[in-house]
């Protein structure tokens, strides 16, 4: 993804994690007490942001909550992680989805970057 994003210097960290520790997260960050599929904090934001801009921040992705919608989407799990990590990878970048036009970009480069990541993914052998 980030060589689609032509940010080979980027570094991100990324967590999985259940649903009890992103509700946490979401409460303390956003004010919303619930579980959410996938989590960004820009370091790139604020007033260090400009410290070290290959720094993008944090990408935290709840697996239960993401098993569930792979489930409901009928896809693999793989899949929805990796839809979730290239949204969230968008969102430190500074791509929204609070207006139309937004939303149609991010979903345009959210699927471009699935692409990327997917394409690349190793072929399982069947034994």
């Amino acid at each position: 993804m980030l060589h689609a994003l032509d940010r080979l210097d980027g570094e991100l960290s990324i967590m999985l994690v259940d649903d009890a520790v992103i509700q946490t997260l979401n409460a303390s960050y956003r004010g919303k007490d619930k579980p959410t599929d996938v989590l960004s904090f820009a370091m790139g934001e604020g007033e260090f942001g400009d410290v070290n801009p290959a720094i993008l921040g944090d990408v935290v992705i709840s697996v239960p909550t993401a098993v569930r919608q792979a489930k409901r989407a009928k896809r693999e799990v793989f899949d929805e992680v990796t839809f979730l990590l290239a949204h969230g990878l968008l969102h430190l970048l500074g791509f929204d989805h609070e207006t139309d036009e937004q939303d149609r970009e991010m979903k345009k480069e959210t699927r471009r970057l699935m692409k990327a990541a997917l394409d690349t993914r190793p072929v399982r052998v069947q034994r």
